[in-house]
C-alpha cells in the first residue's frame, strides 16, 4: 500500500475510533480524564443541564467531609457575593479583613524599614508574572521595594515572561507537582537538581538605580559543603535545614549567574530583594486546582517560614475545576481543599490568608458562549472554605463583571481575553490586577482610619 495512503487509513481510523469514544463518554457518563477534557461531540450536542445538587453538610467523622455551612455570631456568609471586596465575613464591615497585614503595611507606609512578603498562589491564570507583576508594581509605588520576588531556576514561560528574564543551560533535572520522584517540592511546585548546569537570571521591575538588591538562592537540606559559582566567582557554604537563604549578593546590578555541579541539592529559585518594602511572590502551576499541595511536606512547610516568611497568603484557583460544561456540584472539591487550606494555615500561622474566586469562565450552550452553568455553585464552595478556615476571601468573578464577563472580554474591542473564553490577555490580567490592589488599599485605609 502506497505509504500516503497508509497514513491516511492510519487518521481515519484513529479520529473515527476517538469520535466513537467520545459520542460514548458523552451519552453513557463514563468518566475517564482523556475524554473530560477533550471530547469531540461536546461543543455540538447539548444535553439539558443537570438539576443543581444540594451541597451536603459536612461530618468530619466521615469519609466524604462536606463543610458545615452554620451560623456565626456576627459573621455574614453573604458578604461573599459583593465584588471589589476583601471580606472575613464579619458584620461590621468598617473593620479590615486583612488587619494583621495592614498594619505591617502601615509600617512601611509611615517610615519603618521591614520586608513584607506576599505569596501569589495560581495556576495558568498567572503564569508568566500575568496579574502579579501589576500588583506589585501598585504595592511597590504605594508601600516601598525593588525587586521582583522569586524566580524559579526554569520554567515553561522563562521565555514570554516581562517581569524577570532568565536563561539557563540544559542539564536541569525537575521534579513538580506532575512527577513523583519523591524529592522535596518547594512552594512553586517545582524543585531542582543538577551535576552541572547554570542559570542567569535579570530583574527587569526595578526602575530605582540606587537601589541595592539582595540576591538570594533558595534551596534545600545536604550535610556537607557546597560549592556554587556566583558570576564566576566561587562560594561555599553548608545547607543544614528545611531551608536555606544563601544570600548571593548585596549590590545594585540587576542580574544574577550562577552555576552548580552538586546533584544531591534540591535548588528552588532565586529572589531580588531590597533591604525594605512590599514583594510579592508568584508561585503558578498550569492546570492544577490547590489539591496538589498536599503533596508538600508539612515539616518543611513548617520550617519555610523561618528563612522566608509570608505575611499574605494568596489562593487563586477554580478554571481548571470547570473542564465539564455541565458540572454544577463540587462539594468534591471542599471534600479535598479543606485540609489543604488548613494545612497551609497550620504552616503559616503569622500569615493573613486569602482565597480568590475563580474568574469567570464560558462554554458554548446551545451555540452561545456563555457562562458555566455551575460556577456559582463554585464560588459558593471556595467561599465557605474561606468561612470554614477563618480565612478572607475575594470575589473575583463578581468584581470582573459577573455572567458572560469573559464573553464580554474575549469579544469587546479592545479584547480582555483570550478567545478560549478563559483566560484574560495581558490587557484584561491588568485589569484584575488593579482590581484586587484597590480592594487591597480599601481594606488598608479601614485599619489606617483605626489607628487615627
Amino acid at each position: 500500500m502506497n505509504s500516503n495512503r497508509r497514513v491516511l487509513l492510519f487518521i481515519t481510523l484513529s479520529v473515527g475510533i476517538f469520535l466513537l469514544a467520545s459520542v460514548a463518554v458523552y451519552f453513557y457518563k463514563v468518566s475517564w480524564l482523556p475524554f473530560n477534557r477533550v471530547n469531540l461531540v461536546s461543543d455540538v450536542i447539548t444535553t439539558p443541564p443537570e438539576p443543581v445538587k444540594k451541597i451536603k453538610d459536612i461530618k468530619e467523622d466521615t469519609v466524604i467531609a462536606p463543610i458545615i455551612v452554620e451560623e456565626k455570631p456576627k459573621e455574614d456568609f453573604t458578604l461573599y457575593q459583593k465584588p471589589g471586596f476583601i471580606t472575613d465575613f464579619s458584620t461590621d464591615t468598617n473593620r479590615s479583613a486583612l488587619e494583621n497585614f495592614a498594619k505591617k503595611l502601615y509600617d512601611l507606609k509611615t517610615g519603618k524599614k521591614r520586608k513584607i512578603r506576599v505569596a501569589y498562589f495560581g495556576d495558568s491564570m498567572i503564569e508568566g508574572d500575568l496579574l502579579t507583576q501589576t500588583l506589585r508594581k501598585l504595592l511597590q509605588q504605594t508601600f516601598g521595594g525593588d525587586g521582583v520576588g522569586f524566580v524559579p531556576i526554569t520554567s515553561q514561560v522563562s521565555k514570554f515572561r516581562e517581569s524577570a528574564i532568565a536563561d539557563y543551560s540544559d542539564g536541569w533535572d525537575e521534579d513538580n507537582f506532575m512527577q513523583g520522584k519523591n524529592r522535596k517540592l518547594y512552594l512553586s511546585g517545582h524543585s531542582f537538581h543538577t551535576s552541572n548546569a547554570w542559570v542567569q537570571i535579570r530583574d527587569q521591575t526595578i526602575h530605582d538605580d540606587s537601589a541595592i538588591i539582595e540576591k538570594s538562592l533558595l534551596c534545600g537540606p545536604v550535610k556537607k559543603s557546597v560549592a556554587l559559582t556566583v558570576n564566576n566567582k566561587t562560594i561555599s557554604f553548608s545547607p543544614d535545614k528545611p531551608l536555606n537563604r544563601i544570600v548571593m549578593a548585596r549590590d545594585y546590578t540587576r542580574r544574577i549567574k550562577l552555576a552548580l555541579a552538586d546533584n544531591q541539592l534540591p535548588v528552588y529559585g532565586v529572589t531580588f530583594e531590597s533591604d525594605s518594602g512590599i514583594f510579592v511572590d508568584n508561585f503558578s502551576f498550569r492546570g492544577i486546582t490547590g489539591i496538589e499541595f498536599a503533596k508538600v511536606d508539612s515539616a518543611f512547610l513548617h520550617a519555610i517560614p523561618d528563612d522566608n516568611p509570608y505575611d499574605l497568603i494568596v489562593f487563586q484557583y477554580g478554571v481548571n475545576l470547570m473542564f465539564r460544561p455541565n458540572d454544577q456540584d463540587f462539594h468534591w472539591y471542599s471534600e479535598m481543599m479543606l485540609p489543604v487550606i488548613r494545612k497551609m494555615r497550620n504552616c503559616f500561622p503569622e500569615s493573613d490568608f486569602i482565597v480568590v474566586s475563580t474568574t469567570d469562565r464560558a462554554f458554548r450552550y446551545n451555540g452561545e458562549y456563555k457562562s458555566a452553568i455551575g460556577i456559582d455553585s463554585l464560588i459558593k464552595i471556595q467561599a465557605l472554605l474561606a468561612y470554614e478556615t477563618n480565612s478572607s476571601f475575594y470575589n473575583q468573578f463578581a468584581t470582573m463583571g459577573g455572567p458572560n464577563s469573559i464573553v464580554d472580554w474575549a469579544e469587546t474591542k479592545p479584547t480582555k481575553a483570550r478567545k478560549d473564553y478563559v483566560h484574560p490577555n495581558p490587557r484584561g490580567a491588568e485589569l484584575l490586577a488593579n482590581y484586587f490592589y484597590a480592594a487591597i488599599i480599601n481594606d488598608y485605609k479601614k485599619y489606617e482610619q483605626s489607628v487615627k
